[in-house]
């Protein structure tokens, strides 16, 4: 995977604001191995590792997803 490269400001307050309302809503992301992924899933954290920042959301089935931020490539909702 790329080097992790951090995302603007305000962006990060949108996702923080979405966890903060357990919002759920379409997210498109890019996995660890280029592939498009997309699924509507309930906003739960952002947690970071390694200097990195990952959201942490559940889909419908509760299944957890660790994505890093800067792989997210749908807008946050509300932004």
């Amino acid at each position: 995977m790329k080097d992790y490269i951090p995302i603007q400001c305000a962006l990060h307050d949108s996702y923080e604001l979405a966890c903060m309302r357990n919002l759920i809503d379409l997210v498109i992301w890019q996995d660890s191995e280029g592939h498009t992924l997309r699924q509507k899933l309930r906003y739960q954290t952002i947690d970071i590792r390694n200097g990195e920042e990952f959201l942490i959301a559940v889909d419908e089935h509760g299944t957890q997803q660790r994505i890093r931020l800067d792989m997210i490539q749908s807008q946050p909702p509300g932004s």
